[in-house]
């Protein structure tokens, strides 16, 4: 089975930010290559930070994935385990409460990002 690997960030009960990574299958569909279900997306938005980049504690504005571009980031969730995500990885952020998480660039450069927002779970 092919499937792409993606890191999701949520709050737990207690409401600290966490990580949780999982594999989103992928079904053949013959010459066009292996796809997902798909999933209905609220808006797309195109992001570039500034170098010095380094947020302190603050919750994702909805639930979105985010397609790193160039550079890469750390983020620090609120029981303080932090991870190294580089250009080309997917996140999916989903602590929209509880006590947030910290996102710092990794490098010293402008970075490229798009995030794409999704329609609330029924």
């Amino acid at each position: 089975m092919e499937a792409f690997a993606i890191t999701r960030l949520y709050a737990d009960e207690n409401g600290d930010s966490r990580f949780e990574d999982f594999l989103q299958p992928l079904d053949p569909e013959g010459e066009i290559g292996f796809l997902s279900e798909p999933e209905v997306a609220d808006s797309v938005i195109f992001r570039k930070v500034v170098p010095s980049y380094d947020y302190d504690f603050h919750n994702a504005p909805a639930r979105q994935y985010i397609f790193l571009l160039d550079g890469g980031i750390e983020i620090e969730t609120s029981l303080g385990e932090k991870r190294r995500f580089e250009t080309g990885q997917v996140l999916l952020l989903e602590d929209t409460t509880g006590k947030g998480h910290k996102t710092r660039n990794l490098q010293q450069a402008v970075r490229s990002s798009v995030f794409v927002t999704l329609k609330e779970k029924p």
